[in-house]
């Protein structure tokens, strides 16, 4: 780790051997785990939950109420929701996200909350998840449905 991140705020986290924390980042109450890379322009909130050796990529959102499982890869620029229905003033009500092993997200999706990302599973960059993607599936677009992977022949 960065031992004297930059113009950065590390405010009572938990972060696991190895892990890498690079510049402009506000972490809050949260856990990173060991050999975990979190890029620049990352802001994490209070009790998230991030595994091993994840890669969290520049200008990602993830705020209170997302779980994230070993060796998943989260793109540049996605943004985590936990509230359906969001407001200035009132009560709100956290609906907790979990990201499952070995998933991926592509650059720019957005994850509504409630959401469970499956073990292997990949979401498309610029997806907007509106349902549980299921383990080893391939979702993309607007709303996210499944999709079918090429594979060279």
């Amino acid at each position: 780790m960065n031992e004297n991140p930059s113009y950065a705020v590390l405010h009572d986290v938990v972060i696991g051997e190895d892990a890498t924390i690079h510049d402009h980042v506000n972490l809050f109450g949260c856990k990173i785990g060991a050999g975990t890379k979190i890029d620049a322009f990352v802001y994490i909130e209070e009790d998230v939950s991030i595994g091993k050796n994840c890669i969290v990529r520049p200008f990602t959102f993830i705020p209170t109420g997302v779980d994230i499982a070993d060796e998943v890869f989260i793109g540049p620029g996605v943004n985590f929701t936990n509230d359906r229905y969001p407001m200035v003033d009132g009560d709100w009500e956290l609906e907790p996200t979990i990201v499952r092993t070995r998933a991926a997200i592509g650059a720019g999706a957005v994850i509504n909350p409630g959401i469970e990302i499956g073990e292997e599973s990949l979401v498309g960059a610029g997806s907007v998840v509106t349902k549980d993607v299921p383990s080893h599936t391939t979702v993309a677009g607007n709303p996210a449905d499944p999709i079918t992977r090429k594979t060279s022949e």
